[in-house]
């Protein structure tokens, strides 16, 4: 199947942010079965806990090569017990070769705001504490760290990262503000899009500022998006629609473009061919 926007250009597609063990399973196989055909080499499986990370390592195992998964625990949820976060981090000490990365791993900005916005209190501390935990792991293990932290929780981790001396961090989906943009090119810490730059202006204001030898395309699939893909199933040939949109906005050849993002990504992940 044709991307939205055209034909494809030749260099192979990445996705750099997909929670493929969120499909449902019966169409977690034929999507990985469908994506040579969609000219997609790779993808980056984040996980949202241990047994995330465990789904992502079966499904590493049965597609080897396509399947790159990276290990950790979505801030957007309730924390698990000590218990519970010990056993998923000494999981991911033994597994070390088989992840590309720890992720994804952040801080909760969207269900703290919606907690606050509620009336009630809630306690950032742990989050961050066990953030500032996964950041120490990549640097000991010295894997790359995927990101969730928008808007005024970038800056925390920032300063946890700058404090841990990691360079090695992909703000997935990022939003914030133009400081602290500049702030995280300047540290060397990467950026992806989503399909949401076809038509969100935050996202193309950032897509105009940030140094393009630092960005990647994701998906986040299987979140939906709008516009040209309302009512379409999230597929990593997106990515694709995701290259052509930046290269019109930035003005660039999209062949160029295109070879430009698999050359970080696959630089950023250590992705051998």
């Amino acid at each position: 199947m044709n991307d939205i926007l055209g034909s494809t250009a030749s260099a192979p597609l990445i996705d750099a942010h997909i929670h493929v063990d969120s499909y449902p399973p019966e169409q977690q196989e034929p999507l990985l079965a469908s994506l040579a055909d969609s000219g997609v080499e790779a993808i980056i499986a984040v996980s949202m806990h241990l047994a995330s990370s465990q789904a992502n390592l079966r499904l590493a195992e049965r597609w080897p090569g396509l399947v790159r998964p990276a290990f950790g625990l979505h801030p957007e949820q309730p924390l698990p017990a000590q218990a519970e976060l010990d056993l998923l981090f000494d999981w991911m000490d033994k597994h070390i070769e088989q992840m590309v990365a720890v992720g994804e791993v952040g801080l909760p900005y969207y269900s703290r705001l919606e907690t606050l916005r509620s009336g009630a209190s809630f306690d950032h501390a742990p989050y961050i504490a066990l953030l500032e935990r996964f950041i120490q792991f990549a640097r000991k293990h010295d894997k790359p760290i995927v990101l969730h932290a928008v808007y005024e929780d970038a800056d925390i981790a920032c300063d946890l990262l700058e404090r841990h001396s990691v360079t090695q961090a992909h703000f997935h989906w990022f939003k914030g503000s133009a400081a602290t943009a500049e702030r995280m090119a300047r540290n060397g810490y990467y950026v992806s899009f989503t399909p949401d730059l076809l038509y969100e202006e935050e996202i193309r204001r950032l897509a105009r500022q940030y140094p393009s030898n630092q960005i990647m395309a994701e998906t986040d699939g299987p979140w939906p998006f709008e516009d040209a893909f309302t009512g379409q199933q999230t597929h990593p040939r997106m990515t694709a629609d995701v290259i052509r949109a930046y290269s019109k906005l930035t003005q660039q050849d999209e062949t160029a473009v295109r070879l430009e993002f698999y050359e970080n990504t696959r630089r950023f992940y250590s992705l051998s061919k």
